[in-house]
């Protein structure tokens, strides 16, 4: 008798800049590390237990993603976001997913259509019950779907770059901002809408300048990142 043939996921081993890297991202995402304040690196590496060099190593990944700033001589410290930030970064990923979306438009079927507004619906139901992480991961959804039709893995990996930098900093994301949350699931629905109409161009230019437009969002940028505490 032959026996079956055993699969097995290969073991996947990270290297220590990779350890470190998520390391500071993650404590970047809890708050621990002071937005504007010079980071101790002897420190770090002596608390990680690791030489300056992945050390050194993840921090210039970090500043190549605006996580913080190397500064010669001064040392590196932890950047923070001012409006203009946003609006930059605002204006980078809106003008990103609606090229995406004007590209892959053409393909979207009626099932495509009826899976984005599942997400949605999700997405609204997981607002009503204040369920943080499900309403992240199907708003990601909604939005990925454009990107991975696409399959530009390097706008991809930017587009998600960005959004780290906006959602996965200083705590300000820790709970749903509900009215914020509200006013996108709309969104959503106004630029499915739009493609279900075969209005392709006025969906690309919606998703960019109303869902990504920082004038339209300025408010909710305002309170949640200048105003709110916390």
């Amino acid at each position: 008798m032959v026996p079956s043939k055993i699969t097995t996921k290969p073991i996947v081993v990270k290297s220590l800049r990779e350890q470190v890297y998520e390391y500071l991202k993650a404590e970047l995402k809890r708050g621990a590390l002071d937005t504007g304040a010079f980071l101790d690196l002897n420190k770090l590496a002596r608390e990680l237990g690791v030489s300056r060099t992945p050390l050194r190593d993840a921090l210039i990944q970090l500043e190549v993603e605006e996580f913080v700033t190397i500064a010669p001589r001064r040392g590196v410290a932890v950047r923070s976001l001012d409006p203009k930030d946003i609006q930059e970064i605002y204006q980078l990923v809106g003008a990103l997913e609606g090229a995406a979306l004007l590209a892959v438009a053409p393909s979207i079927t009626d099932a495509d259509l009826a899976h984005l507004r599942e997400l949605d619906q999700r997405s609204q139901r997981a607002i009503d019950a204040g369920d943080k992480d499900g309403f992240y991961e199907t708003n990601y959804a909604f939005h990925d779907f454009f990107l991975d039709r696409l399959g530009n893995q390097r706008i991809t990996a930017l587009v998600h770059a960005k959004k780290q930098q906006l959602y996965d900093w200083n705590r300000k994301f820790e709970r749903l901002h509900v009215s914020w949350e509200n006013s996108g699931v709309h969104e959503h629905e106004e630029v499915l809408r739009l493609l279900e109409a075969g209005e392709a161009a006025a969906a690309a230019a919606y998703l960019r300048d109303v869902h990504w437009g920082f004038n339209v969002q300025e408010a909710f940028v305002q309170q949640v990142y200048f105003t709110e505490q916390g």
